[in-house]
């Protein structure tokens, strides 16, 4: 049987590759399929509409309120100017000098990454950074790269994932934060040194303009000119909280949103703007909210005794525990994070780690290091995320030109973090 759930996880893989089903719908399809292959019953203890459905649905909860005020928080980062403002003042202390402006664009990009992913968090930092490097020379390819490489370095302090990786794999926020932390430095060095390589390697280029940008009318937020600049703390509000004074995920990003709020707008029109940006981030937020209702339904399939019990025996059989053989194996699977793949972690990627951790073959913190190591990758270089596809769109290039330039400096990051959950937990 473990065979037959693991030859219907690789159609699942293979409907979301070839967009037959949206990613949420097959995970969901994928996860009652798999209960009823497990030998689940319809209803009670261990059931498919108890058990899979009912609880997995909203095992992700926690995640979902992180989402949602994260998304929040961006929404008011770019009604009240303060991302335009950050960047800004980068492109005007990096003046005509390619390299200075695209670094000072990739910290601004890691600033936001810290407090909202996806294509949110690349329009925060692109819709201004991308022109601006241009502008001055850094090719299209690069200039989109830098952004979605800049998101990269700010993921490892991203307060929503770390109530991701804390629910799914049921790690204490502590365990989740002490491995991101290390693989910060992995993240950080590949994207200076993309943001350096490629200058060089590609030289400059003038010839090209955002037309669109140029005829779009002037914003509210652009009509009101730059934020205070005590209001550009309040993207590092949550992340002191968190990380510095370990205070928990949501109250500190509550805290993040209340200073935005506080430092960028007048006490009358305050109840306008909380309602306006909540709803803005509603909007944004949904379509994750959908991806991780169904992440916590394949979560709670895989996690069923007969799921468990069918998959145990292949899963170890394949699975390499010699430290060295597991980062090499495990690198060179680097790929199959891509294209919505079967190592994503924001699809079948979580089943595959469920399943890991449920099966007893590895310690629920290596899956960790495994899962956050592959998803440094597909945040940047895969062609299918909304934040690669965006920045790739809006730099007028293709997603696929920006994958073959990044792969190569996420792989070695990923490489990083696989050495250190080797070293550390095998």
């Amino acid at each position: 049987m473990g065979v037959v759930i693991l030859l219907v996880m690789a159609a699942g893989v293979a409907a979301m590759l070839t967009r037959k089903l949206p990613t949420a719908f097959a995970l969901v399809l994928l996860a009652v399929v798999i209960a009823f292959l497990s030998g689940a019953p319809l209803t009670g203890k261990n059931s498919v509409l108890d058990t899979v459905l009912q609880e997995g649905a909203p095992a992700l909860a926690a995640t979902m309120v992180a989402i949602i005020l994260g998304s929040w928080l961006g929404k008011l980062l770019d009604e009240t100017g303060i991302a335009g403002t950050l960047v800004r003042k980068i492109v005007e202390f990096g003046g005509d000098r390619p390299t200075v402006v695209a670094l000072g664009v990739l910290a601004v990009s890691a600033l936001v990454g810290t407090v909202t992913g996806s294509a949110p968090a690349a329009m925060l930092a692109g819709i201004i950074g991308i022109p601006a490097m241009v502008a001055v020379g850094v090719p299209k390819v690069t200039a989109a790269g830098t952004v979605l490489m800049g998101i990269a370095v700010g993921v490892p302090f991203e307060l929503p994932v770390w109530q991701f990786f804390s629910t799914a794999l049921d790690l204490p926020i502590d365990t989740v934060r002490g491995f991101m932390v290390k693989l910060f430095p992995f993240a950080l060095v590949a994207a200076v040194a993309y943001v350096v390589i490629e200058n060089r390697r590609r030289g400059t280029e003038h010839a090209w303009s955002l037309k669109s940008v140029a005829a779009r009318p002037a914003s509210r937020r652009e009509r009101l000119g730059d934020a205070p600049w005590y209001a550009l703390l309040a993207p590092v509000i949550p992340l002191v909280l968190a990380l510095g004074l370990e205070v928990a995920i949501i109250p500190s990003m509550l805290a993040g949103v209340l200073y935005a709020l506080l430092t960028t707008t007048r006490p009358g029109e305050m109840n306008k703007r909380l309602l306006r940006t909540l709803y803005g981030g509603f909007e944004v937020a949904a379509p994750p909210l959908a991806l991780f209702v169904a992440i916590g339904i394949l979560l709670a399939a895989v996690k069923l005794p007969g799921a468990v019990d069918a998959l145990e025996p292949l899963m170890k059989a394949v699975s390499p525990h010699n430290p060295v053989l597991f980062v090499v194996v495990f690198t060179l699977l680097v790929p199959l994070c891509l294209y919505r793949g079967p190592l994503n972690v924001f699809g079948l990627g979580a089943g595959v780690a469920g399943v890991l951790i449920a099966t007893g073959i590895y310690p629920a913190v290596a899956v960790l290091g495994m899962a956050t190591s592959y998803n440094q990758v597909f945040g940047v270089a895969d062609p299918t995320s909304t934040q690669t596809v965006w920045a790739a769109q809006y730099a007028g290039v293709s997603p696929q030109q920006v994958m073959v330039r990044t792969l190569p400096y996420v792989w070695l990051v990923a490489l990083g973090g696989m050495c250190v959950t080797a070293a550390l937990y095998l």
